[in-house]
């Protein structure tokens, strides 16, 4: 049976989320030190994560954590076309005009569109829908990226052609079990490279940003360890979801939270990312933590005992850890098109009107996941 188009299952006027793996042509370095030119592309890190930084305070996407590998990056986003919803139709016209300008300025950015060229989108209704469609696709997210860095890249390479070996990659993620895998399979890639021992270490991963934030925040408001448990809580909770976080502010909290994850128009409090809901049922330190954990048993290549106050994780998830790191281990491999129990594959089989979907993870999935 044919593989079926991306744009058949990929559908922004869904809350989907999708975790996208973009290559370079050939593989050749994105980033990092190149050991047979000697040339160092590590300045190009940066250049994605500020672009990433960028589209997530144009568009009505959420990115939930990100790696930039020496040939290749991760990204986990969430479509949200309900926060797009919300925009007035010149919102929605001025954050188009952010990516696709008609004028800009001397540094290249965009100049701020006049009362005409927001008419020009406002007073067509075909095309406010299209663009209102855009803004909340990941695949447009993903172009947006790609041909940023690509024409940046071959400016500095004095070159023309292709720079990415193809289309990106695309992973629906269909429950919080491979949500969750998903999650520490990207924030743990160098530490599986072996380019980093730790979370801590992994430069230009959506953990390392928020552990820089939280080292940071530590330093100039510390709570004090006798704080009671509650009252820490409650600080990183408010801090996680404020400004403040200055290297992860344009990326979601961890922590799911339906008091406050309304999509309504105020639902950002800074203007750097799509809104302020979560999309895990544990605390932004408890996923540290089972990052930490997971990520030394993946160095050392065995499996310890699952610390106390990370079994409650498993239990919930009903997930076995024996089986947990090899699944974020080999993530990327053991599923394709979707990831998910058998209960979700099943479902968004049917749902692509498929009598199965192809999943080589599947008998380990199900021996990780009740």
């Amino acid at each position: 049976m044919p593989r079926q188009a991306r744009g058949e299952y990929l559908n922004p006027n869904e809350v989907q989320v999708i975790h996208a793996v973009q290559r370079c042509v050939r593989r050749a370095f994105l980033c990092g030190e190149d050991r047979v030119s000697g040339k160092s592309f590590e300045h190009r890190r940066r250049w994605i994560r500020d672009r990433m930084e960028f589209l997530a305070s144009a568009f009505g996407i959420d990115c939930l954590t990100y790696t930039v590998m020496s040939n290749h990056l991760h990204v986990v986003l969430r479509s949200r076309p309900d926060v797009v919803a919300t925009w007035s139709d010149d919102e929605a016209a001025r954050r188009w005009l952010r990516l696709y300008p008609g004028r800009r300025l001397e540094d290249d950015s965009a100049e701020e569109p006049t009362d005409a060229e927001l008419k020009v989108i406002t007073g067509n209704a075909e095309r406010l829908a299209e663009v209102r469609r855009r803004l909340s696709d990941v695949s447009w997210w993903m172009r947006c990226t790609a041909e940023n860095i690509a024409r940046r890249a071959n400016r500095e390479d004095e070159c023309s052609g292709r720079f990415w070996e193809g289309r990106f990659k695309a992973q629906l993620l269909l429950d919080e079990a491979s949500l969750l895998a998903c999650a520490a399979y990207v924030d743990l890639n160098p530490v599986r490279a072996a380019l980093a021992t730790s979370p801590e270490e992994a430069e230009y991963t959506g953990a390392k940003d928020r552990i820089d934030d939280l080292r940071q925040r530590a330093d100039e408001n510390p709570v004090t360890k006798k704080a009671s448990r509650a009252k820490r809580y409650r600080a990183t909770h408010a801090w996680e979801r404020s400004r403040r976080r200055r290297k992860s502010g344009w990326m979601s909290p961890i922590e799911i939270n339906e008091k406050s994850d309304s999509p309504g128009p105020d639902a950002s409090d800074s203007g750097r990312r799509a809104s302020l809901k979560g999309f895990l049922s544990m605390s932004l330190s408890q996923y540290l933590e089972l990052l930490d954990w997971t990520g030394r048993q993946l160095r050392a290549k065995k499996r310890g005992t699952v610390p106390t106050e990370l079994a409650p994780i498993f239990e919930r998830l009903e997930v076995d850890p024996r089986g947990w790191c090899d699944l974020v281990k080999k993530f990327g491999k053991l599923f394709k098109r979707a990831a998910g129990n058998a209960d979700s594959l099943t479902s968004e089989a049917t749902r692509r009107g498929q009598s199965y979907m192809q999943a080589p993870g599947a008998v380990l999935l199900s021996a990780v996941v009740g």
